[in-house]
Order: C-alpha cells, then structure tokens, then sequence
C-alpha cells in the first residue's frame, strides 16, 4: 500500500486529485462568532501526521497548565485598612467617679461625683463627661476636652491597654477609679487578650442621700381628690367627642333644619356648638351658635323668685348639666331654648362610649329635608342688536364677558374656505342677470357673500353680505340655528335677511372636503357635487387629488 511507505523523498507521491491545498486551522469565524473545529484536516485534504495539531486533544492536560508556562498565581496582598477607618465610631466607655474634698461645710466633707470616661479608638483621644445631677448645685457636663492624654512624666500618652475595670487612672491631678465598662468595651478587650476585672457598685454621695431622706419627710400628705382638674387635663386634653345634630324648628314660619356640629370636651366637661357651613347658603360667617362652657341640662330649672330679666343663671344656681350618658343617637338636647336633634357621632366616640362608658350608641338617623323647587331662570328675549351670543353674556356677569371661542377648531381650520356660486331667486327682471359667490370659513362658520361684476348690466359688484354668522331663515331669534357646511349643495336654497339665493355650483375643494368628512354631508348632497364637477369637466380623476 503506498499509505505504508516511508514518508522519505523518493518514497512520496503527488496527489492529482486534490483541489484544496489550504493549511489547517483550529479556529474560525462563523456570523461574526469564533467557531473551534472538531477534526483536523492535512493539507490538501489528507489526514494529518503524528506532529500535527490533530494529535494535541489526546496529550497529557498537563502540557496545557497555565502554572507551567507562567508560573504560579500571585496572592493579591490584603487591603491596608488605616486605624482612623478601622475604628471609626468605635469608642470604649467606662463608668467611674471621683471624691472631690468639700472644705467648711458642717453638712458634708466630701462628694463623689460621677462620669463617664470615653476613649476614642480611631485616634486615641480620650473625654471625660459628667452626667447631670438634679439639685447638685455645681455646672456639670464635659470635665476634660477630647484630646490625648499624657500618663507619665516621659510624655508618653494613654492606649486602650492602659484601661480597664476596677483601676485608678489619673488624669490632670485627678485620681477616677473605673467600676464598669458597657458591652462593646468589654467584648473588645476581651478581643484583645485582656482579663477585664470585676464590676463594682457605684458609691452613692452621702449628701444627696440625705437630701432624698429630708425631702421625703417634708412632703405633705395628699391624697387625690374625686374630681382633679389637673389629672383630668393631663388625660383628656384633646380629646372631644363630636355629635352630629340638627335644629329643627319647621313648626315655625320659614323653619327649616339646620346642621350643626356640638363638641364636648372631656377635659372638662364642657360643650361647643358649631354651626355647618354650606356653600352659598345666604347667611352671614357665623359659625359658632354657641361658645365653650358648661350646658346647663334643665334650663328652666330656677327658682320662682330669681330676677331672670335682670340677671343670669350662674353655676350656682344650677342643678345639673350635661354629661356624656345624655348624649346619645336619637336623643333631644336643648341648648338654650332650642332644640337639637342628635342622629350621628364620629367613630372616636362611638369607640369611647363602648369601651370607657360601656354604652352603645345607635345607628345614624337618615333626615331628609324636602327638595327646594327653585324657580326656573328665564333669559330674557335678544333685543335685535348685535348677536345673541354677545346680548347672552349680559345675563351672566354684571360686566359682559366676550363669548369664548373653540381656539383648537379655529387654529386646525385657519385659512379654509369653502366657495360656492349661487343665483339671486329674482322678483324684478333686472335681477336675473346677477351672480354671486358665497364663502363658509371653516374656521368661525362666518359666511360672505359678494357680488361679481357684470358690465351688461352696469353692476360693479362688491360686498353683498359682510362675514358673519348667518342664522337659517324662520329660527327661533333667541337662539338661532346657524348654516353650516351640511346645509350648502346643488340646488340647496340659502336665506340671507330676506333675499333667497340658489346654489348654481361649488369649487373642488368642498368636494374633498366631503371626502374628509363624510360623517358631516348626505349622501344625496356629495352626489350631486360629485356630478356637477364631472359634468363641468373640473373632476375628470376622482383617484388624482389635483383633479386632471
């Protein structure tokens, strides 16, 4: 076989065959993508030798570790973390005190005075402040001023090492002895391999104590009475119970019922009556009917003798007044002289009375006055000047507003007219003669009539009708139907004060108007347009816009 023989020169013979003579390749690109080929091709299409790419899928993975070639991974080095990031906000915090000596007092010979010692770990600062004591007699507050302090006469600066529980630490003259620590200060020095020491009470002052003993036994005896005031505001103070009533007074000439809002106030027993304001009700800005005090219940509860024309009631005279248990849905309260009729309350005091008084207010009583039958406002008849639209306003505003125009349709119609040549319906045999063009402004409906020149008849033609606003012809005056695009075709009779014009012909805007809007025209009327420019030769392609 000649696959046998020794690839020797001599030995090796050309393949006549063979069309591809390209090298192998491993990668290519394919839709824009790196594509790895599976097999391996030779040149001219021939198997590949043992030397070649072919054969490196089946050699030892070891040939291929990236450790081999470029050494082994480098470990990145640990972020450097400075002290003031590391320990920021980090403070240890030791409860301490120190005996302050008092000179020339018989009451006391010395004082402990309680701090708290603040070291700052991010800079190594250290504070010292003095919480406030009532009654002490002596500004408290920061003692030493954050700043580092020296511990020794080398110079040499206190560390967190330094402190701990149950120790002495001077600090500017000054001996604190440390009893506790809290719990960050006590889990990191424990962190740190220290052995923190025992927690002790803190000593009390002997001059406060005996302070609190002498303050105790002059307090006077109180006892609470059944009706304190202050308690009572202390408790209740915003607290209001809101009902829903009604004055009705309909048996009376003119009456009618009038919400009103009544407030009673648990702080101290005391009712508002507010009046509900409706709008353009017709009365004056008087909302509060009745001020905050006390409602007497029976209000005609006085004595025979007692000189009502002269003087009022006063607490005094009063037997009892309203308290919360008279307040409920469907009760009648009289509030000097008049009568209310309570038929709802908010949810507070539905709450309040169900949880506090055990009582259960009842449902919503539905009051329904009777319809007022307003009379009916008549516009008065259009005088004859001017448009209606402009005499209307004057029944409106007391200074007669400008009637508002549909910008949006005036702006999307600016500048289209519609143009339409008609024939004066003619009584005198010298007005048969006589054309003229009627144009409708799409804009503002306003319709112009001129007239065009004919020199047969010695007419020079010129403005017949002025733009404005034609109204149909037997409408009613006060409001008018005015002609519109639907009422102009072939043949269609239009009324202008008295003088009758007919329809002779149309241009071909109006009829791609009807095109457009075909919702706006019958059918019978875009016929007849239609037909009209095909017989006048204006309309010759109805699919060419231009009309050729």
């Amino acid at each position: 076989m000649m696959s046998d023989l020794p690839s020797l020169p001599g030995y090796t013979f050309p393949n006549g065959l063979a069309k591809k003579f390209h090298l192998s390749h491993v990668t290519d690109f394919k839709s824009g993508h790196r594509m790895v080929y599976n097999g391996f091709e030779g040149t001219k299409t021939e198997a590949c030798d043992a030397d070649s790419v072919e054969h490196l899928v089946q050699m030892s993975p070891l040939r291929f570790d990236p450790e081999i070639t470029y050494g082994k991974k480098k470990e990145a080095p640990a972020q450097f973390l400075p002290q003031f990031y590391h320990y920021a906000n980090k403070t240890l915090t030791f409860n301490a005190f120190f005996k302050e000596t008092v000179f020339e007092s018989p009451l006391e010979h010395y004082r402990v005075r309680q701090v708290k010692i603040h070291y700052f770990l991010e800079d190594d600062t250290v504070t010292i402040i003095e919480p406030e004591v009532k009654n002490s007699g002596f500004k408290q507050g920061r003692l030493v001023r954050r700043s580092k302090i020296v511990k020794n006469d080398a110079g040499d600066f206190y560390s967190w090492k330094d402190f701990n529980v149950g120790i002495d630490i001077p600090i500017y003259g000054i001996v604190y002895h440390t009893v506790s620590c809290d719990a960050f200060t006590k889990e990191f020095l424990l962190s740190q391999g220290i052995v923190i020491g025992e927690s002790e009470n803190m000593p009390a002052d002997p001059y406060i104590e005996k302070r609190k003993c002498i303050d105790k036994q002059q307090l006077p005896a109180t006892t609470m009475s059944p009706d304190d005031k202050l308690r009572r505001f202390l408790e209740y103070d915003g607290k209001i119970l809101r009902f829903n009533v009604v004055w009705d007074y309909r048996d009376e000439e003119f009456g009618e019922l009038r919400p009103y809002t009544l407030c009673y106030y648990l702080a101290d027993d005391t009712i508002e009556v507010r009046e509900v304001r409706k709008r353009n009700d017709g009365r004056d800005p008087f909302p509060l009917l009745l001020r905050r005090q006390k409602l007497p219940k029976n209000w005609k509860d006085v004595g025979v003798n007692f000189p009502s024309i002269s003087l009022e009631v006063t607490d005094a005279d009063v037997t009892e007044y309203y308290s919360p248990k008279d307040l409920m849905v469907g009760n009648t309260v009289f509030v000097l002289g008049r009568r209310f009729l309570i038929h709802d309350c908010d949810p507070f005091t539905r709450k309040y009375f169900a949880e506090v008084l055990g009582m259960t207010q009842g449902d919503p009583i539905c009051l329904k006055e009777k319809e007022r039958t307003l009379p009916k406002r008549e516009i008065p008849p259009h005088i004859g000047i001017g448009e209606p639209e402009d005499s209307l306003q004057s029944c409106f505003n007391l200074q007669p507003q400008r009637p508002k125009t549909d910008f949006v349709k005036y702006i999307a119609n600016a500048g289209k007219v519609l143009r339409y040549t008609a024939k004066l319906d003619w009584v005198h045999p010298e007005d048969q003669d006589r054309n003229f063009i009627i144009s409708y402004s799409l804009a503002d409906g306003k319709v112009l009539i001129q007239e065009l020149p004919n020199r047969s008849t010695g007419l020079t033609g010129g403005k017949f009708l002025k733009s404005m606003r034609l109204a149909k012809h037997n409408t009613n005056p006060d409001d008018p139907d005015y002609y519109s695009p639907a009422d102009f075709g072939i043949g269609s009779e239009v009324v202008a004060y008295g003088h009758h014009f007919t329809i002779t012909g149309v241009d071909l805007f109006v009829y791609r108007y009807m095109q457009e809007n075909p919702e706006k025209f019958q059918p019978e009327l875009v016929e007849g347009v239609r037909r009209y420019l095909k017989e006048t030769g204006a309309l010759k392609d109805e699919n060419n816009p231009d009309g050729c």
